[in-house]
């Protein structure tokens, strides 16, 4: 899979995904140092259904909120339920496996109001044996950063791959560090059973609109004639969708 892309899909009451680029503009300019690193850390597994599909299902939310506005409660909502169907696009294609490749990308959900709220997931297969199915830790922010949140989801796995408890502490510790200005490093203390206490630096880049971007991808796989189709589309503010076998 490659980092970083997805399609774009829009309806009028619900979230969509749109292109990465512009919600880091966005991010730019609304968000900086100071704000929470991110919203929630939602977990997002498979459960199979009475027929024998595959659903995916919010089966952890950190952290939990109480004593929201009503407003804010229904906005909530509609996240929660927006989360899992961009983590499990593919969910009905699912079986039990023994071995899997992690894979890492991110979604865009707008809100009615214009307002944007990135996912960055990662999906990965827990660790022991036998058949098992992939799950996929998502974290939602407001702020873009794909680089900089990917190494967050590398220490996530990590984790994962030792104990589900042994994450949440760390995630409290990054939930509590004000998010870094351009060019910044935050340190992250975060204690792993048989290794001690580790020094996490987490450096936010000057420039993160483009980081992510894989143009080798994009040049090998479309002709310099449709890449310019699409740039004139994009310019034009059509509705662009791309559609592929893989995530």
């Amino acid at each position: 899979a490659t980092e970083g892309k997805e399609d774009s899909s829009a309806t009028e009451n619900n979230p969509s995904r749109v292109a990465p680029g512009k919600a880091g503009e966005r991010s730019s300019i609304l968000y900086s140092a100071g704000q929470f690193f991110f919203e929630y850390l939602v977990v997002v597994s498979l459960k199979k259904m009475p027929d024998g599909r595959y659903e995916p299902k919010i089966t952890y939310q950190f952290p939990k909120r109480e004593n929201l506005l009503k407003g804010q409660k229904e906005e909530e909502e509609r996240l929660l339920q927006a989360i899992p169907l961009f983590c499990f696009p593919d969910g009905n294609n699912w079986a039990p496996v023994t071995d899997f490749t992690s894979e890492t990308f991110s979604f865009v959900l707008t809100n009615v109001d214009g307002s944007r709220k990135i996912g960055y997931c990662r999906r990965l297969l827990p660790s022991g044996r036998g058949v098992r199915l992939p799950e996929v830790f998502c974290i939602i922010s407001c702020l873009g950063c794909f680089g900089l949140f990917s190494k967050i989801l590398d220490e996530v796995e990590k984790r994962r791959q030792i104990s589900m408890a042994v994450i949440y502490p760390f995630m409290q510790g990054l939930r509590e560090s004000p998010f870094p200005a351009p060019g910044k490093t935050v340190t992250i203390k975060s204690f792993i059973p048989e290794s001690g206490t580790e020094l996490i630096e987490l450096t936010r880049p000057v420039d993160a609109h483009l980081e992510h971007v894989e143009f080798q991808a994009l040049l090998q796989r479309l002709s310099p004639q449709l890449i310019l189709n699409i740039f004139a589309s994009a310019v034009l503010e059509r509705r662009l969708i791309f559609l592929a076998e893989e995530l």
